[in-house]
């Protein structure tokens, strides 16, 4: 069994205009100060990487390595939630979704699709340049608006709704594979792969791409009432990557899982900083060391009670206490012996 890298922490909740957030050097030093080991790079933070540099020079990448090796840090992978999101977009979300793209495409959705495509092509150069193996994103939607099944689907759309999924993500796979790079989707509501099914229907469909892996994140699966420990066991050999983020759900007689049109706070499913949620992070790092996750617990932090200080804070002790040191050798080693056969043939009568 392998051993979890980490602390990590992805850096997107706490960039900002204020130091020490707004900056690579400071932002390093103090992620670094809290006691984190790795770093996972937002790739739409201009003020941490300019993707398309990092993309086509090598000498850049190395030059962002040092720079994080100089704070003890090492780049655990980049992440396009924002660019992912617009490889495919249901017409009504247009408007919401413009505003991740620059401006001069926005109001121009195949231009906009278009610019996404581009960044995700760059950054599984990039990645490959900064010596990465997995990559994190949302794979987009076409079909969300139609998941509660009524009024009723026409026949086939599903299946049309995949088929263009597919085909628009294909050719980004095959980028990520040229570059050695795995696509971890993060299955989040408001994406097509938002669950175990939903992702089998996309991998379907791309037939079975290598590439098309998983970020496994519970809080999202928690707020679905979805038994996230065993996912690991039907997901473990596509789970490429790990967020570690807690949540809780409490429905009532007059709340569920849909929320109703409530804010965060006042949501029954809601994301807390960690420890302070229902995720079982004792189970999660047993089930995944016991599959050989090797690759990092990194800490996404979302929380309408608390501040990102504080959550960050408390973030790399709380992982740092559920790494486990996996074992090389069984318990029971000292009451073994040397392989005899005749011995074992003895044993069984034969």
């Amino acid at each position: 069994m392998e051993t979890i890298k980490g602390p990590a922490i992805y850096l997107a909740q706490f960039m900002g205009d204020k130091p020490p957030f707004n900056s690579l050097d400071a932002i390093f030093r103090y992620m670094a100060g809290l006691g984190y080991k790795g770093i996972q790079i937002p790739a739409w933070e201009s003020r941490l990487i300019d993707l398309q540099k990092a993309a086509e020079s090598k000498t850049y990448c190395d030059g962002l390595k040092g720079k994080a090796a100089d704070y003890g840090l090492e780049i655990t992978e980049l992440a396009t939630h924002l660019q992912g999101q617009l490889v495919a977009v249901h017409p009504a979300y247009d408007a919401l979704f413009d505003g991740f793209a620059p401006e001069k495409y926005r109001g121009n959705p195949s231009a906009r699709t278009a610019w996404a495509v581009q960044q995700m092509e760059w950054s599984a150069q990039a990645s490959r340049n900064l010596g990465l193996k997995a990559h994190i994103t949302f794979s987009g939607a076409l079909l969300w608006p139609f998941l509660y099944p009524w009024p009723q689907r026409p026949a086939g759309l599903v299946e049309m709704g995949f088929e263009e999924l597919a085909r628009r993500w294909r050719p980004i796979l095959d980028v990520f594979e040229e570059n050695g790079v795995d696509v971890c989707y993060e299955l989040h509501p408001g994406e097509d792969l938002h669950d175990g099914d939903s992702f089998e229907q996309f991998l379907e469909a791309v037939g079975g791409h290598p590439r098309a892996c998983i970020n496994y994140d519970p809080s999202h699966f928690v707020l679905q009432c979805l038994d996230y420990v065993q996912f690991i066991d039907f997901y473990h050999e596509r789970i490429k990557a790990f967020h570690v983020k807690d949540a809780e759900f409490n429905s009532n007689g007059k709340q569920g899982v849909y929320g109703a049109f409530r804010p965060w706070l006042k949501r029954a499913g809601r994301f807390r900083s960690l420890g302070d949620g229902q995720v079982d992070f004792g189970a999660i790092f047993s089930k995944l060391t016991e599959y050989d996750y090797s690759s990092w617990a990194v800490l996404e932090w979302e929380c309408c009670i608390k501040s990102p200080e504080q959550g960050a804070r408390e973030g790399a002790p709380f992982i740092e206490k559920h790494i486990i040191q996996a074992a090389q050798k069984s318990f029971d080693d000292f009451a073994s012996g040397a392989v005899d056969e005749s011995a074992n043939r003895r044993a069984l009568g034969l």
